[in-house]
């Protein structure tokens, strides 16, 4: 007994004074631990100014019920339970003070009292007795989370992103939160310690945290809530007509590489279409008709065909080692011009014109293609993007064959992402300056500027002055009303250029045989200042597949509402300087105005510009034959005649 005695004295020693440290370190962390408190995601913004994503903070609002001392519970209880039954609506206060009491009976120091509510119900909440008292007197414990939130829904949705992580710790950061997350959006996550109170539950030690978060910057992005909404209702109604699988467009600032829309809209399986990849920036296919513009590039570049060489066509069929190189059109356009062949997309012409310069050295086709940035990718910050795909002679297993180059030439073979495309497209509207697309204006904490980002320029020149003019030419003649295949799009209102696409997909199985229509171009033709791709996936074929059918009108009522809606203006600063002419033009303006209410008065020595403003004011329609500077000589209603609603006058100028 006296040996056993010892041995339990010792034992009591050694614990406490040699490892005593260690067990009341294991019990503090099995009593206390910090939880990590998720900093706001700094807010993402429209060009405009829109709010695009936002967190929005969340609170779960608890009560521990031995908190508060017997007299403190008895005097606020009632008090908290009329509060509470009037912030819920759906049990009385007697029903609350019952549940309050057994709470409390039971020893729940965990006892929910509201879930998931807003800042303001948060602080309402507080304010409520008892609660108003804090964690130490009243027994409140507050839990805040974070729920990120697009405001507009699923437009652009998988553009702008978001980051998750799943129970396994893996990581999704799709888009633009994702893609700047990390950098600027995510904040420094703040700590709070929590006690051990049974059954698996821990709450605040105190009311405040040990480390406050600290919230994220705020990103500016280069998108417009305007021309996104445009692009994505401009898509989906044209996807829900031909019953495709899925769409995108993308409408990109010539100038400065900004995107301005990008739209990807998937269907599920019940034939409703949302966000559910982004096909603009990471799926890349086989061009189609698309690529023959990259082709002639780097023909014109290399002088071996120009645009006013003559090519057969050969009744529209092409054999290059038994496999056939088929036009759209039956009997093929027999001999036409090389700008011609590309005006009506003829597969054989464009072939003809490639093999005919390039058969016997292939390489230098495809180093032109190389020195044109057509082999790399655009580095973007959105994950996802794959390299583009251009055969090599030179590289071992580059799907080079005996028919490569040829099916190279109407765009088979090579493939490229639908931005990749739009970005050599952009840069022929760019007079031959190659430009990165950028999702990014700036970053903002509050109203200070942590960074600006700029226009970056991938390729000063792609090719010649000379070759862009032709490439230009082609492009503008494409949607020309007496000329291409896109005639269709032409609209006297506004310029368009751009070539259509038709690919086959799933071709070397003809039971799965499917389409991919695709458009690309710009606007106006003559100064652009946008450029926009649409591509359309598998459409439905008894009802259209074509490029100019499926993907052009997406591309012409982008174009169409960008002038109605944005219009493209230049603004300059007054010079200060009165000019009598136009003032005197003014004067006149406004007495005739103010004079002729529903006869028609003489607007003859008028300007055009003014002359219409003032007819479309007394409801009437007006039509301009112009010839010359704009000056009205010519009126079809005489001076004092009655006119009539929506009567339609033709004015004549010189």
């Amino acid at each position: 007994m006296f040996i056993f005695a010892v041995a339990v004295v010792f034992k009591l020693l050694t614990i406490q004074f040699v490892q005593g440290e260690k067990y009341k370190a294991l019990a503090t962390k099995r009593v206390v631990k910090n939880v990590v408190i998720p900093a706001n995601r700094g807010n993402v913004y429209s060009v405009n100014g829109n709010l695009l994503a936002t967190s929005i903070p969340k609170y779960d609002i608890r009560f521990d019920a031995l908190t508060p001392s017997v007299r403190v519970f008895e005097k606020n209880i009632k008090a908290l339970s009329d509060s509470l039954a009037k912030y819920k609506g759906n049990r009385s206060s007697s029903q609350i003070e019952a549940r309050l009491r057994r709470a409390r009976a039971n020893k729940n120091r965990y006892y929910l009292l509201a879930r998931n509510v807003g800042y303001s119900d948060y602080i309402r909440l507080r304010k409520f007795p008892l609660l108003e008292l804090g964690a130490f007197k009243g027994g409140l414990i507050v839990e805040q989370t974070t729920k990120r939130e697009h405001p507009m829904g699923g437009i652009a949705e998988r553009t702008i992103g978001y980051e998750r992580i799943d129970e396994k710790g893996n990581v999704t950061r799709p888009g633009i939160d994702g893609a700047f997350g990390i950098r600027y959006l995510r904040g420094v996550d703040g700590q709070r310690k929590k006690q051990r109170i049974g059954k698996g539950q821990w709450k605040p030690l105190t009311d405040a945290n040990e480390i406050e978060p600290k919230d994220g910057y705020d990103v500016y992005t280069t998108i417009d809530v305007n021309i996104q909404d445009i692009a994505h209702h401009a898509l989906l109604e044209q996807l829900e007509k031909y019953k495709a699988d899925h769409g995108c467009v993308v409408v990109m600032e010539t100038e400065t590489g900004e995107i301005r829309a990008i739209s990807n809209l998937g269907r599920n399986k019940n034939g409703k279409y949302y966000e559910r990849l982004n096909y603009a920036v990471g799926e890349s296919h086989e061009s189609g008709s698309t690529f023959k513009l990259m082709a002639l590039a780097a023909a014109f570049e290399d002088k071996v065909a120009d645009t006013s060489d003559v090519v057969d066509t050969e009744k529209g069929i092409l054999t290059f080692y038994g496999k056939k190189v088929r036009d759209s059109k039956y009997g093929g356009y027999g001999k036409i011009t090389v700008s011609k062949a590309f005006e009506v997309s003829s597969n054989t012409g464009i072939v003809k014109v490639i093999d005919k310069g390039y058969s016997n050295n292939p390489e230098k086709f495809v180093d032109r293609l190389y020195e044109m940035n057509l082999n790399k990718n655009l580095d973007l910050p959105i994950i996802g993007e794959p390299e583009p795909v251009i055969p090599d002679p030179r590289v071992k297993n580059n799907r080079w064959s005996g028919i490569a180059l040829q099916w190279m030439a109407y765009g088979y073979g090579v493939s490229f992402t639908p931005l990749q495309t739009l970005t050599f497209y952009n840069a022929v509207a760019n007079n031959g300056v190659m430009v990165k697309p950028r999702f990014l204006k700036e970053v903002k904490s509050f109203d200070k500027v942590i960074e600006t980002f700029d226009s970056e320029v991938i390729n000063e020149k792609i090719c010649s002055k000379e070759t862009i003019g032709k490439l230009q030419a082609l492009l503008k003649n494409v949607v020309d009303k007496d000329h291409g295949t896109g005639h269709r799009l032409y609209s006297e209102y506004f310029s368009m250029a751009g070539k259509t696409g038709t690919c086959q997909k799933n071709y070397s199985d003809k039971s799965k045989l499917a389409y991919i229509s695709s458009f690309a171009g710009y606007f106006p033709a003559e100064n652009p200042k946008y450029s926009c791709i649409v591509v359309v996936h598998e459409p439905d074929k008894s009802v259209g597949y074509y490029g100019a059918d499926v993907s052009g009108p997406v591309f012409k009522k982008v174009a169409q509402k960008i002038f109605t809606a944005t219009p493209i203006t230049d603004e300059i600063e007054s010079l200060g300087i009165e000019s009598v002419a136009v003032e005197k033009d003014y004067e006149h303006f406004y007495e005739t105005a103010q004079t002729y209410k529903t006869i028609m008065p003489n607007v003859v020595g008028m300007p055009a510009m003014d002359a219409v403003a003032l007819l479309e004011n007394m409801q009437v329609d007006v039509r301009v034959e112009l010839n010359g500077d704009g000056v009205i000589n010519g009126q079809s209603i005489l001076k004092d005649t009655k006119l009539k609603n929506n009567q339609t006058i033709v004015l004549k100028a010189s």
